[in-house]
Protein backbone atom coordinates (compact mmCIF):
# COMPACT_ATOMS: atom_id res chain seq x y z
CA UNK A 1 0.00 0.00 0.00
CA UNK A 2 1.49 3.31 -1.10
CA UNK A 3 0.68 6.59 0.66
CA UNK A 4 1.73 10.20 0.25
CA UNK A 5 3.82 11.97 2.89
CA UNK A 6 3.23 15.67 3.40
CA UNK A 7 5.54 18.37 4.68
CA UNK A 8 4.56 20.58 7.61
CA UNK A 9 3.85 23.36 5.13
CA UNK A 10 1.11 21.24 3.55
CA UNK A 11 3.03 20.41 0.39
CA UNK A 12 3.10 16.95 -1.13
CA UNK A 13 6.34 15.11 -0.54
CA UNK A 14 7.57 11.60 -1.18
CA UNK A 15 5.59 8.39 -1.25
CA UNK A 16 6.20 5.44 1.04
CA UNK A 17 5.01 1.86 1.14
CA UNK A 18 3.01 0.72 4.15
CA UNK A 19 3.48 -2.88 5.30
CA UNK A 20 0.34 -4.94 4.88
CA UNK A 21 0.89 -6.74 8.18
CA UNK A 22 0.44 -3.41 10.02
CA UNK A 23 -1.78 -1.22 7.83
CA UNK A 24 -3.59 -3.88 5.82
CA UNK A 25 -4.99 -6.06 8.59
CA UNK A 26 -8.54 -7.37 8.32
CA UNK A 27 -11.02 -5.83 10.72
CA UNK A 28 -11.77 -7.87 13.85
CA UNK A 29 -14.59 -6.11 15.64
CA UNK A 30 -14.91 -8.62 18.47
CA UNK A 31 -11.24 -8.38 19.40
CA UNK A 32 -11.13 -4.59 19.14
CA UNK A 33 -14.26 -4.23 21.27
CA UNK A 34 -12.81 -6.52 23.93
CA UNK A 35 -9.48 -4.67 24.03
CA UNK A 36 -11.16 -1.26 24.24
CA UNK A 37 -13.37 -2.46 27.08
CA UNK A 38 -10.37 -3.82 29.00
CA UNK A 39 -8.33 -0.65 28.53
CA UNK A 40 -11.21 1.58 29.58
CA UNK A 41 -11.78 -0.59 32.64
CA UNK A 42 -8.09 -0.45 33.59
CA UNK A 43 -8.16 3.35 33.42
CA UNK A 44 -10.97 3.61 35.96
CA UNK A 45 -9.84 5.35 39.12
CA UNK A 46 -12.33 3.42 41.22
CA UNK A 47 -12.59 6.26 43.77
CA UNK A 48 -16.38 6.65 43.70
CA UNK A 49 -17.81 5.36 46.96
CA UNK A 50 -21.23 5.29 48.59
CA UNK A 51 -22.05 4.24 52.14
CA UNK A 52 -24.32 1.33 52.80
CA UNK A 53 -26.63 1.11 55.83
CA UNK A 54 -23.85 -0.14 58.07
CA UNK A 55 -21.70 2.93 57.36
CA UNK A 56 -24.09 5.89 57.61
CA UNK A 57 -24.33 7.67 60.92
CA UNK A 58 -27.30 7.57 63.27
CA UNK A 59 -30.23 5.20 63.16
CA UNK A 60 -29.32 3.20 66.24
CA UNK A 61 -32.71 3.72 67.80
CA UNK A 62 -35.90 2.20 66.47
CA UNK A 63 -37.87 5.12 64.94
CA UNK A 64 -41.15 4.10 66.61
CA UNK A 65 -42.70 1.10 68.19
CA UNK A 66 -43.47 -1.93 66.12
CA UNK A 67 -47.24 -1.88 66.52
CA UNK A 68 -50.00 0.47 67.45
CA UNK A 69 -49.03 3.60 65.55
CA UNK A 70 -50.78 2.79 62.29
CA UNK A 71 -47.58 3.39 60.39
CA UNK A 72 -45.37 0.90 58.61
CA UNK A 73 -42.86 -1.00 60.70
CA UNK A 74 -39.27 0.27 60.63
CA UNK A 75 -36.24 -0.83 62.55
CA UNK A 76 -33.71 1.84 61.61
CA UNK A 77 -33.54 5.20 59.83
CA UNK A 78 -30.37 3.95 58.12
CA UNK A 79 -32.52 1.84 55.82
CA UNK A 80 -32.00 2.62 52.10
CA UNK A 81 -35.67 3.63 51.75
CA UNK A 82 -35.17 6.45 54.24
CA UNK A 83 -33.79 9.91 53.47
CA UNK A 84 -30.12 10.07 54.48
CA UNK A 85 -30.12 6.30 54.73
CA UNK A 86 -27.63 3.91 53.17
CA UNK A 87 -27.29 3.39 49.42
CA UNK A 88 -28.14 0.08 47.82
CA UNK A 89 -25.89 -1.27 45.06
CA UNK A 90 -23.93 1.98 44.82
CA UNK A 91 -20.30 2.28 43.62
CA UNK A 92 -17.66 1.04 46.06
CA UNK A 93 -13.99 2.00 46.17
CA UNK A 94 -13.03 -1.51 47.21
CA UNK A 95 -14.04 -2.96 43.83
CA UNK A 96 -11.20 -3.99 41.53
CA UNK A 97 -11.76 -2.98 37.90
CA UNK A 98 -8.38 -4.21 36.64
CA UNK A 99 -8.47 -6.78 33.84
CA UNK A 100 -5.75 -8.74 32.07
CA UNK A 101 -4.75 -7.67 28.56
CA UNK A 102 -2.16 -9.72 26.71
CA UNK A 103 0.43 -8.12 24.44
CA UNK A 104 -0.77 -10.08 21.44
CA UNK A 105 -4.37 -8.87 21.89
CA UNK A 106 -3.25 -5.24 22.26
CA UNK A 107 -0.96 -5.51 19.21
CA UNK A 108 -3.64 -7.10 17.04
CA UNK A 109 -6.22 -4.48 18.03
CA UNK A 110 -3.70 -1.68 17.40
CA UNK A 111 -2.92 -2.89 13.89
CA UNK A 112 -6.62 -3.47 13.14
CA UNK A 113 -7.45 0.12 14.12
CA UNK A 114 -4.50 1.53 12.17
CA UNK A 115 -5.63 -0.42 9.11
CA UNK A 116 -9.20 0.83 9.51
CA UNK A 117 -7.99 4.43 9.84
CA UNK A 118 -5.94 4.11 6.65
CA UNK A 119 -8.84 2.64 4.71
CA UNK A 120 -11.10 5.46 5.91
CA UNK A 121 -8.51 8.09 4.97
CA UNK A 122 -8.09 9.30 8.55
CA UNK A 123 -4.30 9.00 8.86
CA UNK A 124 -2.08 11.84 7.69
CA UNK A 125 1.63 11.11 7.28
CA UNK A 126 3.95 14.09 7.86
CA UNK A 127 7.70 13.93 7.30
CA UNK A 128 8.58 16.03 10.36
CA UNK A 129 7.26 18.70 12.69
CA UNK A 130 9.70 21.31 13.92
CA UNK A 131 10.31 25.01 14.35
CA UNK A 132 7.40 25.86 16.64
CA UNK A 133 9.74 27.20 19.35
CA UNK A 134 7.15 26.12 21.87
CA UNK A 135 4.62 28.65 20.58
CA UNK A 136 1.01 27.65 20.18
CA UNK A 137 0.57 30.08 17.30
CA UNK A 138 3.27 28.30 15.31
CA UNK A 139 1.73 24.90 16.04
CA UNK A 140 -1.69 26.13 14.94
CA UNK A 141 -0.14 27.42 11.72
CA UNK A 142 1.23 23.95 10.99
CA UNK A 143 -2.20 22.43 11.56
CA UNK A 144 -3.77 24.95 9.16
CA UNK A 145 -1.14 24.08 6.54
CA UNK A 146 -1.93 20.38 6.91
CA UNK A 147 -5.67 21.00 6.55
CA UNK A 148 -5.18 21.59 2.80
CA UNK A 149 -4.47 17.89 2.33
CA UNK A 150 -7.39 16.15 0.60
CA UNK A 151 -9.82 14.72 3.14
CA UNK A 152 -8.38 16.64 6.10
CA UNK A 153 -10.26 19.92 5.84
CA UNK A 154 -11.81 19.51 9.28
CA UNK A 155 -8.51 18.68 11.00
CA UNK A 156 -8.49 22.09 12.71
CA UNK A 157 -12.03 21.91 14.09
CA UNK A 158 -12.04 23.05 17.72
CA UNK A 159 -13.30 19.79 19.09
CA UNK A 160 -11.71 17.76 21.86
CA UNK A 161 -10.45 14.43 20.53
CA UNK A 162 -10.31 15.56 16.92
CA UNK A 163 -6.62 14.83 16.30
CA UNK A 164 -4.11 12.42 17.82
CA UNK A 165 -0.49 13.15 16.90
CA UNK A 166 2.20 10.57 17.44
CA UNK A 167 5.92 10.54 16.80
CA UNK A 168 8.90 8.35 17.75
CA UNK A 169 10.82 11.51 18.59
CA UNK A 170 9.61 15.05 19.07
CA UNK A 171 11.42 17.88 20.81
CA UNK A 172 9.96 19.25 24.03
CA UNK A 173 9.44 22.63 22.37
CA UNK A 174 7.22 21.07 19.69
CA UNK A 175 5.25 19.17 22.32
CA UNK A 176 4.77 22.40 24.25
CA UNK A 177 3.50 24.15 21.13
CA UNK A 178 0.83 21.54 20.37
CA UNK A 179 -0.35 20.78 23.89
CA UNK A 180 -2.25 24.10 24.15
CA UNK A 181 -4.37 23.25 21.10
CA UNK A 182 -7.60 21.85 22.59
CA UNK A 183 -8.29 19.62 19.59
CA UNK A 184 -4.82 18.01 19.44
CA UNK A 185 -3.55 15.26 21.73
CA UNK A 186 0.06 14.16 21.53
CA UNK A 187 1.27 10.67 22.38
CA UNK A 188 4.73 9.19 22.04
CA UNK A 189 4.81 6.21 19.72
CA UNK A 190 5.74 3.96 22.64
CA UNK A 191 2.48 5.00 24.35
CA UNK A 192 0.26 4.62 21.30
CA UNK A 193 -2.68 2.37 22.20
CA UNK A 194 -5.98 1.23 20.67
CA UNK A 195 -8.21 3.22 23.03
CA UNK A 196 -6.66 6.59 22.16
CA UNK A 197 -6.87 5.82 18.43
CA UNK A 198 -10.51 4.78 18.68
CA UNK A 199 -11.41 7.94 20.63
CA UNK A 200 -9.97 10.36 18.06
CA UNK A 201 -11.11 11.23 14.56
CA UNK A 202 -7.77 11.81 12.84
CA UNK A 203 -4.31 10.39 13.39
CA UNK A 204 -1.17 12.30 12.39
CA UNK A 205 1.98 10.19 12.14
CA UNK A 206 5.25 12.10 11.93
CA UNK A 207 8.58 10.57 10.89
CA UNK A 208 6.68 7.74 9.15
CA UNK A 209 9.73 5.66 8.18
CA UNK A 210 10.98 5.46 11.74
CA UNK A 211 7.45 4.91 13.00
CA UNK A 212 6.93 1.96 10.66
CA UNK A 213 10.28 0.50 11.69
CA UNK A 214 9.36 0.65 15.38
CA UNK A 215 5.90 -0.81 14.75
CA UNK A 216 7.48 -3.62 12.75
CA UNK A 217 9.51 -4.61 15.82
CA UNK A 218 6.26 -5.49 17.56
CA UNK A 219 5.86 -8.30 15.03
CA UNK A 220 9.20 -9.86 15.92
Amino acid sequence: MEVLVYTQTGEEGKKIMLPEEIFGVKWNGDLVSQVLYIQASNRRAGTAHTKDRSEVSGGGKKPWQQKGTGRARHGSSRSPIWRHGGVTHGPRNDKNYKKTLTDSMKRSALFALLSAKVRDGKILFVDSVEGTDGKTKSAEGIMKNLSVAPGFKTITYKKVGNVLMTSPKLADTEKKGFRNLPYVTFANLSHLNPLDIANTRYLIITNPEETIALLSKKLA
